[in-house]
């Protein structure tokens, strides 16, 4: 049911523009220069040390990860006829997951770090395009079906990253983030199992 796949250069520019234009960052494009004062305002600044490559990857993969959980629910959104538990499930996924990208598009810029990460890293859990087809073409009780098990492999892929950035990173507020994905990401893929059950 997992699956894995390399994220292509142009995916993550998509992914980057998406994180540009939420609003949360100032609407600048990660990797582009600007002040960093500005960017540093409204959390605290992190001092460009004070993270390891562990911490980057993580910020880096599970930016374009979360933008497709995001874009998934967009899609469910959009449909009629969805029970609204899904729904109401799909919405909770976008509001969550948002806010993070931006967060952590904030800490690669304040680590000056690239946005986009290698070419030859891989992600488990990620969608391929063929899926992204189907949960589109999908309505009604199908399509919330659909979405609820892709939406468990996905989550189930964020939260072997985060475990990973929990045990091995530096950076304190890249390992919170990582633990609040694990407990947050843990509970929805046992709702979503139990929504699942009422079919």
């Amino acid at each position: 049911m997992k699956k894995i796949l390399t994220i292509s250069a142009a995916s993550v520019a998509t992914v980057l523009a998406l994180a540009g234009c939420s609003g949360g960052t100032g609407g600048s494009m990660p990797g582009m220069s600007h002040d960093s004062s500005a960017m540093a305002s409204g959390s605290a600044p992190v001092a460009a040390g004070d993270h390891s490559s562990d911490d980057t990857m993580f910020a880096q993969s599970m930016i374009p990860h979360h933008a497709q959980a995001v874009d998934m629910s967009d899609t469910l959104l959009k449909k009629q006829n969805i029970p609204a538990a899904v729904t109401a499930l799909a919405t909770r996924i976008k509001a969550a997951q948002a806010p993070e990208i931006d967060k952590m598009t904030a800490w690669l810029q304040s680590w000056n770090e690239s946005a986009t990460m290698s070419a030859s890293h891989s992600m488990t859990g990620m969608m391929g395009t063929d899926d992204m087809a189907k949960l589109d073409a999908a309505q009604g009780t199908e399509a919330a079906k659909l979405f609820l098990t892709q939406m468990i492999a996905h989550h189930q892929g964020a939260v072997a990253m985060a475990k990973t950035e929990a045990a091995a990173g530096k950076n304190s507020g890249a390992v919170a983030l990582a633990k609040s994905i694990v407990a947050s990401q843990e509970a929805e893929i046992q709702e979503m199992k139990n929504l699942l059950a009422t079919f």
